[in-house]
C-alpha cells in the first residue's frame, strides 16, 4: 500500500481538481482505427500460459486474439528499455544462478520499500541478454515452468516490432501498451524513461493520438510530462488503497471523484483501475462523464485473483469468462488479462448477446 498525504499534496490536488472543471470533457475516439472494442489487453503477454513478459507470452497473446500486449518498461544501465514487471528481476530471471552476477546483489528503496534482489538498472543491454526469463507464480502456474530457459528479457523495440510485424502478417492492428514503471525512482538515479519511451514510439512513427499506442502509469507527473511530449493516447492507473508514489494527490480514492477524474481528464485519455475497484459502475460512468475510457486490471482465472461470487470451490480457477461479462455490463471500454484468449471469447460472447 502507498502512503496516503495530507497537507500541501491534498490542497494542491484539490487546487486542480477545481480548475479542471474550466475544461469542457471532449468526447475522445475510443481506439485506434481498425482496433476491436471493447479492448481485450494481454496484460505481460499471454503470461497465464507463458512466462511473463517474454516474446512468446506476446506471440501467444497475439495468437489468441489480443488487441494490445502490455510491456511494463524498465531501464539498463546502458539506458535501454526492457519488459520486466519490476526492476527487481530475482523472480522473473536466472539471475541467482549466474556466479558472475552474485555481487550485483543490493537492498534499494524504491517507492518507499525496501527491496533487495538484482536490478536493471545495474546491467547492461548485453549482460541482461544472457539470462533467461522463468515463472514468476509457480506455484499458481506450474505448467508455465515447462517453458522456464527458453526466453530472453525482450527490449521494448523487440516487442514494438514484433506487433508491427504480426500487425502486416495477419492483417489486423496489434497495439501495444506500456506501462512506465517508477519514474520518480527512475529520474533520481539518472535514468529519465520518459525520453526513452517518447524516443522509441518516435522511432516507430507513433506520435499521435491514433497511433496504435497507450502510455499508462501510476504515478501523475509523468504522464503529464508526457502529454508535453507527444500525443500518444496515456492512461492513468488507479489502486484500490493508497497514493501515487510521486505525491501527485493524497490518494486514489481522491482522483475518482468526479471532481478528481475532471483533473486526470486535463492530460489522459484515459483510466486503468483495478477491477476491484468497479463497484456497481459508477466509477464508469464517471469517468466517460469526464470524457475519459476505462480499462480495469487484471482478469486472471485463478480462484486467488478472482471475486468472490466466481470463485470455484475445490478448483484451481473460476468462472473468469463470468468475471468479465459482468465488468463488460458495466460498460467498461476494455480490460487487461492474463488470459487473452478467454478474454476475447468473452468479449465476444457478450457482443452476439448485444446483437
Amino acid at each position: 500500500m502507498r502512503p496516503q498525504r495530507s497537507g500541501p499534496a491534498l490542497l494542491l490536488f484539490l487546487v486542480s481538481c477545481a480548475t479542471a472543471g474550466q475544461d469542457a470533457a471532449v468526447e475522445r475516439p475510443l481506439s485506434p482505427p481498425s482496433l476491436s472494442t471493447p479492448l481485450v489487453i494481454a496484460h505481460r503477454g499471454a503470461s497465464g500460459e507463458r512466462p511473463e513478459h517474454t516474446l512468446a507470452a506476446y506471440e501467444l497473446a497475439i495468437a489468441q486474439g489480443a488487441d494490445a500486449i502490455e510491456p511494463d518498461l524498465v531501464p539498463t544501465r546502458d539506458g535501454v528499455l526492457v519488459a520486466r514487471h519490476e526492476n527487481e528481476i530475482g523472480d522473473t530471471t536466472d539471475v541467482a544462478t549466474h556466479p558472475e552476477f552474485a555481487a550485483r546483489r543490493a537492498t534499494k528503496v524504491i517507492d518507499g520499500r525496501s527491496v533487495m534482489g538484482w536490478f536493471t538498472e545495474d546491467f547492461t543491454l548485453a549482460e541482461l541478454k544472457t539470462l533467461r526469463a522463468r515463472e514468476r507464480l509457480p506455484e499458481l502456474r506450474p505448467a508455465n515452468t515447462a517453458y522456464d530457459g527458453r526466453e530472453a528479457i525482450p527490449t521494448l523495440d523487440e516487442v514494438i516490432a514484433l506487433a508491427k510485424r504480426r500487425s502486416k502478417e495477419l492483417g489486423r492492428t496489434i497495439a501495444v501498451y506500456p506501462e512506465t514503471k517508477h519514474p520518480t525512482y527512475f529520474a533520481a538515479i539518472g535514468h529519465p524513461t520518459d525520453a526513452l519511451l517518447v524516443r522509441a514510439l518516435d522511432a516507430a512513427g507513433w506520435r499521435t493520438a491514433d497511433a496504435p499506442v497507450f502510455v499508462q502509469s501510476f504515478e501523475i507527473a509523468n504522464l503529464k510530462r508526457l502529454a508535453g511530449m507527444t500525443r500518444v493516447r496515456l492512461v492513468q492507473l488507479l489502486d484500490a488503497t493508497g497514493a501515487p508514489a510521486d505525491g501527485g494527490a493524497p490518494s486514489y480514492a481522491a482522483m475518482t471523484t468526479p471532481g478528481g477524474l475532471r483533473a486526470v481528464a486535463r492530460y489522459a485519455w484515459g483510466i486503468g483501475p483495478n477491477k476491484a475497484m468497479l463497484g456497481d459502475g459508477k466509477l464508469v460512468r464517471d469517468a466517460h462523464a469526464a470524457g475519459m475510457r476505462v480499462h480495469p486490471w487484471t482478469f486472471r482465472a485463478e480462484n486467488r485473483f478472482l471475486a468472490a461470487p466466481f470463485r470455484r470451490e475445490g478448483a484451481a480457477r473460476g468462472d473468469l469468462p463470468g468475471e468479465i461479462a459482468a465488468a463488460l455490463r458495466l460498460g467498461i471500454d476494455g480490460f487487461f488479462t492474463d488470459f487473452p484468449a478467454i478474454g476475447v471469447a468473452a468479449r465476444d460472447a457478450m457482443r452476439d448477446e448485444d446483437q
